[in-house]
């Protein structure tokens, strides 16, 4: 038994939903008792409306070609389709709803059910969420930001610590003979070596690191890579190296592409939890001649290719890999810094990172960076073997033990050396002299005055003044053509400093 009109209107005035029915020529020809409620109009009041009466103001000139055009093409559009909307309440108030449309041929017309939501309890608490997940992302913003200033200040601190033990045995071992003691103080440099390599970590966490770009091996960096990606990685995770079998030089800072790679295979490990094989790729990537514009002179690139047999990744996924912060992994599992940290790195240094994965079938993660020509490099190399000078060098440092080694160091190459505890000091000393110095060498942070703002007084003076600074971490703007050099520096990384600045 079909049900009656009678049944038929009570369950429409009954259902949930605010219900209304409108004509092709959009009149109100139905409107049930949650629509009453809904709206704040009486159904007496709403009938024979148009139902723009119930749309925005800010829609209203768009509204009436939306519904000509659904009369004319009738599709049934069902509630929650993902679009943005909103409807109007007698009181002129507008609120977001969700709006699900039907029609049904009548009389060779057309009627149209339209089934309202009101949804502003949802967008509400999908607002507060939106809010409270930027409040936690902004905390945890100022929580790195906190512990990178708290890394890099003790970075700069035991990075002098580290400048002192390895200075001292450089110094140690040219006054040693037997081939014992030489080694037993090798291992000490050795020692302080893995130290500094551990507040490099540190200072990369911070954003504090010092960048300083060296014709690099890429191949002799992944080769010393080997055993310690083998004992990190795990004994369920193979790793192949596949290098090309001549020398790929690139210009980077070694450390910064150490953490490259070291970020881009601990992210695999991460993609292969049940285990599986990670291959590091290395070769030549002819430039493309139709590329450049005179037809020649564009270098080629080295590229590193680190591949793994993971879960792989899906489009979003990797639409939003490089963005900070950004991570799959488990809450506590992960920063979301790694990728980004190898997309910053990559890029400062001219150039660029790409991904190819898909769900289940692995990762590529491909870095391509310009070569430079090796035997223009040893060339280079070989115009650095001298070391020593006679000229005169302003040395600041506010760190005794590291003052008095490295003032050793640079006598010791006929250097003629004065020194200062301070920026401040270092200004008096200046003065005192009259400001005959061939060269400053300064740290950077100092009490009192940094080694920067000396540097910028003292340009005042003398314009063409050549500057070495040191530093534990970078900090601000340093002044003119400097050399900025990371502590620990070693002898040879110091002299070599100095020595091209004054030949310059």
């Amino acid at each position: 038994m079909e049900p009656s009109e009678e049944v038929l209107r009570g369950l429409l005035a009954a259902a949930p939903d605010a219900l209304l029915v409108i004509d092709a020529a959009g009149r109100i020809v139905f409107v049930s008792d949650q629509a009453e409620r809904l709206f704040g109009w009486t159904s007496r009041e709403l009938l024979g409306q148009q139902i723009e009466v119930l749309v925005p103001d800010s829609v209203l000139d768009r509204h009436e070609g939306h519904r000509a055009k659904f009369v004319a093409e009738p599709s049934a559009r069902p509630m929650g389709a993902g679009l943005q909307l909103s409807a109007k309440r007698k009181d002129g108030s507008a609120f977001p709803a969700e709006i699900s449309l039907s029609a049904v041929d009548e009389r060779d017309s057309v009627l149209i059910l339209a089934a309202v939501r009101d949804v502003t309890d949802r967008v509400e608490l999908e607002r507060m969420r939106r809010r409270e997940a930027l409040e936690v992302r902004r905390e945890r913003s100022h929580r790195l930001e906190s512990l990178g200033q708290l890394a890099g200040g003790v970075a700069h601190d035991f990075n002098n610590l580290l400048g002192v033990i390895l200075n001292y045995s450089t110094l140690l071992v040219r006054q040693l003979s037997d081939a014992q003691s030489i080694a037993d103080v090798g291992q000490i440099s050795a020692a302080a070596e893995r130290a500094s390599a551990l507040t490099r970590q540190l200072l990369a966490f911070a954003r504090r690191d010092v960048s300083y770009p060296e014709p690099t091996d890429v191949n002799e960096i992944v080769s010393g890579f080997a055993s310690l990606l083998e004992r990190t990685l795990g004994e369920d995770i193979e790793v192949r190296f596949d290098l090309a079998p001549m020398p790929l030089v690139v210009l980077i800072d070694r450390h910064q592409l150490e953490q490259v790679i070291l970020n881009l295979a601990l992210n695999s490990r991460d993609a292969m939890r049940d285990g599986g094989t990670l291959t590091i790729r290395t070769d030549f990537e002819p430039a493309r001649s139709d590329l450049v514009a005179d037809g020649g002179g564009a270098p080629d690139r080295v590229r590193i290719d680190v591949i793994d047999t993971g879960a792989g990744m899906d489009d979003d996924v990797m639409s939003r890999a490089f963005e900070p912060f950004f991570t799959t992994k488990p809450q506590g599992e992960g920063t979301g810094l790694g990728l980004a940290t190898v997309h910053g790195i990559i890029g400062q240094n001219g150039g660029r990172v790409t991904l190819e994965s898909s769900p289940r079938a692995g990762t590529k993660v491909s870095v391509v960076l310009d070569c430079v020509d090796e035997q223009a490099t040893e060339t280079k190399q070989m115009r650095r073997t001298s070391s020593a000078g006679n000229e005169r060098l302003l040395l600041v440092e506010d760190e005794t033990a590291l003052r008095v080694v490295t003032e050793r160091i640079l006598v010791d190459h006929g250097y003629d050396v004065v020194t200062a505890i301070d920026g401040v000091d270092a200004i008096e000393v200046f003065e005192r002299l009259g400001g005959a110095i061939d060269a400053l060498v300064t740290d950077v942070a100092m009490p009192r005055m940094r080694g920067d703002e000396l540097a910028l007084r003292l340009a005042e003076r003398l314009p063409s003044l050549p500057v070495v600074m040191m530093s534990g971490y970078a900090s601000g703007d340093v002044a003119g053509q400097v050399r900025v050099l990371e502590k620990p520096v070693s002898q040879a990384e110091l002299l070599r400093a100095i020595r091209e600045a004054l030949d310059a």
